[in-house]
């Protein structure tokens, strides 16, 4: 029998992996119940008084939003009920969260995660999502986690993937095995198998980038934008903008489409915006099992970063290998 939702595929995937005993699926699966019930509340938002600001400042600076809140204690409660992880770390939260019942010190992963990217978009009725990461820890189970079972490069994931809430809410994983999406069908509440293995395009037509800040972008980037908005049909040009201010959203686009995404060093962010942790790394993961390439748009492979602090930023180039390629070939030629 075909597998059809998701929790038929993770168990069939399962034996490829011969330490596998069943944690990892299980914890793919409690990501998904979060996932739901958080889309249930956005496609509730504007009936339901959970729009708006919160009057919170997180971590990073940011206003939280009330959706924010609500969707780190919905993956937070479904990730702890998982009884196989051992800590969580969140955009939301300023530091590790230590899971410490006798469960979970046994668990031998820990999740990065950005339980509700692009929140600031929620009250205009734009695409949202959620982001997450999880790796094996490397401290003795057993034991509290430590900062050094998140501090771990992206090479070393078990499995990353994203949340798209959107027309329809849908959710992308990797393991190492490729890029798998599934679309959640609400009248059964089960996420559908859609696309077994994602093949992203070489090349494509879309630039994503907050043209906004042009210029505070460096002179590769500028030079890279001007290059993209020139006309000439033997390289695809001009190539299009397309930009949502959310970062699961645009990808999304440009993975199935062909494209670029770009959040470049600028003067006001001068490592970058993005979490290394929980959003470059799985989305990296994700785009490298598609196909596509991820950067720091200095010839640096985002997954070989080593992190050295849980919110550390980097710049983040990801999408189209050969658009990936030519926007680093421009950051060499003008360097600052």
């Amino acid at each position: 029998m075909v597998a059809n939702t998701l929790d038929e595929v993770i168990i069939q995937r399962q034996s490829a992996f011969p330490y596998a005993k069943g944690d990892l699926s299980r914890m793919l699966m409690h990501i998904a119940i979060a996932a739901k019930i958080v889309s249930r509340e956005i496609n509730k938002a504007g009936i339901i008084d959970i729009l708006g600001e919160a009057n919170n400042v997180n971590v990073q600076g940011e206003e939280q939003q009330k959706l924010d809140i609500y969707a780190n204690n919905q993956f937070i409660s479904a990730i702890k009920s998982s009884g196989i992880c051992a800590g969580i770390a969140s955009e939301e939260d300023d530091d590790i969260i230590i899971l410490d019942d006798e469960l979970s010190r046994n668990g031998h992963y820990v999740v990065c995660m950005d339980p509700l990217d692009g929140s600031s978009n929620i009250d205009v009725n734009v695409s949202v999502g959620t982001i997450f990461a999880i790796y094996r820890r490397v401290t003795e189970p057993g034991t509290k986690v430590q900062r050094e079972d998140f501090l771990q490069p992206g090479n070393k994931l078990a499995a990353a993937g994203y949340v798209l809430y959107g027309s329809s809410t849908m959710l992308l994983y990797t393991t190492g095995l490729g890029t798998t999406s599934f679309t959640l069908d609400p009248s059964i509440g089960e996420f559908i198998l859609t696309d077994e293995r994602m093949t992203t395009p070489d090349d494509g037509k879309i630039y994503s980038i907050n043209q906004g800040n042009f210029h505070s972008f460096p002179r590769g980037v500028k030079e890279y934008l001007i290059y993209s908005q020139e006309t000439d049909k033997a390289t695809n040009r001009p190539h299009s903008l397309r930009y949502i201010g959310s970062l699961v959203s645009d990808f999304h686009r440009n993975l199935l489409k062909g494209g670029i995404f770009i959040y470049p060093e600028t003067e006001k962010n001068p490592n970058g915006k993005l979490r290394l942790l929980y959003e470059c790394n799985p989305i990296a993961f994700l785009a490298e099992q598609a196909g596509g390439k991820a950067t720091d748009g200095q010839g640096n492979r985002i997954l070989d970063i080593q992190p050295t602090d849980i919110h550390q930023r980097v710049p983040l180039y990801v999408g189209s290998k050969k658009m990936v390629d030519k926007a680093e070939e421009f950051n060499r030629k003008f360097k600052d």
